[in-house]
């Protein structure tokens, strides 16, 4: 059965409804990949032939179609952390996720934005995107931690946050490709335990490698 956002059930949708709510998710999905995800959504109506109106009705905020336009992605790094959660490698695992989370946020731009500054607000609608990943970010997480291959005082809330900071900075660098995954490296070296956790501390020299265990 179908529900509303707000958890209760709702009623099945007519077929032109459906058809409409297929056409505006058709045709957001491609004025956000055009224009970002501030595009006007009384285009996305027009180009999607029906009123603004019954954008509404489906959709009753950005962040609402945001969110049904994204659903797909996150259903994927979803099914990833899954299978990444088999790996003898934690460590790697955790860091291969967090890289996918930083190319999904930076394919559209002010999604990284978006995720940022609602990424605690369950009473956003981009909390069925943000809370489904930090979920099962967590889990890969404290399988890394359990290895001993990551700090336990790492947290999945400060991991997304850097991933999306580290998407937004790429998305305003566009000229260098390269960045995001320059500074998820930089960034991922503090992951691990270092002499301030009890271990022993590092050969002169040493880099502590972001994708090892």
């Amino acid at each position: 059965m179908a529900t509303s956002q707000a958890g209760a059930p709702a009623r099945p949708m007519r077929a032109d409804a459906r058809r409409n709510y297929g056409r505006l998710l058709a045709e957001a999905r491609t004025a956000f990949a055009e224009h970002g995800t501030d595009a006007s959504l009384e285009d996305v109506a027009r180009r999607a032939g029906v009123g603004i109106g019954t954008l509404y009705r489906h959709f009753p905020t950005r962040h609402a179609l945001m969110s049904a336009v994204f659903q797909e992605a996150v259903t994927a790094l979803i099914t990833r952390s899954r299978e990444l959660a088999g790996s003898d490698r934690p460590c790697a695992a955790l860091v291969e996720w967090l890289g996918a989370i930083v190319t999904h946020a930076g394919e559209y731009r002010g999604l990284a934005q978006a995720l940022m500054s609602t990424c605690r607000d369950e009473s956003s609608a981009l909390a069925r995107c943000n809370t489904p990943l930090r979920e099962a970010g967590s889990n890969l997480l404290t399988r890394a931690q359990s290895s001993g291959a990551v700090r336990p005082d790492v947290s999945i809330d400060d991991l997304m946050q850097l991933t999306n900071a580290i998407a937004l900075a790429a998305e305003q660098s566009s000229d260098d490709p390269g960045l995001a995954n320059r500074l998820l490296a930089l960034t991922l070296r503090g992951l691990h335990p270092g002499p301030s956790d009890g271990t022993p501390k590092a050969t002169t020299g040493s880099t502590p490698s972001p994708s090892g265990d």
